[in-house]
């Protein structure tokens, strides 16, 4: 059985991040302003988006965009 991703694999990835909370790495000051960036089919998509809000906020250390494998995270009910 081959599990060797195809590049014509949808693989969906959500970008999104905002304000952490003091001195915490994963954690949002208020998950309610959370921005979310987008859903991307590709990790590849999904970083370019993720490099250009992450250089936009580069300034600001307490805000913190992330990268979530969403495909890994979806299970068929």
């Amino acid at each position: 059985h081959n599990h060797a991703h195809h590049s014509n694999e949808q693989l969906l990835h959500l970008v999104f991040g905002g304000e952490l909370k003091h001195g915490s790495t994963t954690e949002f000051a208020d998950p309610s302003k959370l921005h979310v960036v987008g859903l991307y089919p590709s990790y590849a998509e999904a970083r370019k988006a993720w490099q250009s809000v992450a250089r936009a906020t580069i300034d600001d250390a307490s805000i913190r965009y992330f990268v979530v494998h969403l495909h890994r995270l979806m299970e068929p009910r």
